[in-house]
């Protein structure tokens, strides 16, 4: 509820996203309820999405934290996440920066394989790349 609010400031004051004139409804799947951080930067990818009109990729998967200034900020337990989401059949993983990149020598998570990643730094860029997927192309406009 309040990680809910807290998004949605960010969302507004970072990125651009005008959601106050909006009901906004989180559904989470067998009734759960997502306590951990970690669900941030899925939240944000669905409510940009939703607003644009336009899906996300089926095959991607979304996690991280994000911050009051609209940074991303890795997660705990990236490497088991990484690998139950190509053991699912996920393509492609949309994280926080630094994710994957070495820490005093130790590298915080090793992608598997068979696994696309995308870093982001900024919410902004997450907003960026889904709302220029619902942009037409000016093949589009005939």
């Amino acid at each position: 509820n309040s990680r809910l609010a807290m998004v949605l400031a960010v969302l507004e004051a970072h990125c651009g996203v005008r959601l106050g004139q909006h009901d906004v409804y989180l559904n989470v799947a067998g009734g759960y309820r997502i306590m951990e951080p970690a669900a941030d930067l899925a939240v944000s990818a669905a409510l940009i999405s939703s607003l644009a009109g336009v899906a996300l990729p089926v095959q991607s998967v979304y996690f991280g934290e994000i911050s009051l200034s609209g940074a991303t900020r890795p997660v705990s337990h990236a490497a088991a996440r990484l690998k139950e989401a190509e053991k699912l059949g996920f393509g492609r993983a949309i994280l926080p920066a630094g994710s994957t990149a070495r820490n005093n020598g130790k590298t915080r998570a090793t992608p598997p394989s068979g696994l696309e990643l995308v870093e982001i730094s900024e919410l902004a860029d997450l907003a960026g790349r889904i709302l220029a997927r619902a942009t037409p192309s000016p093949a589009d406009i005939d």
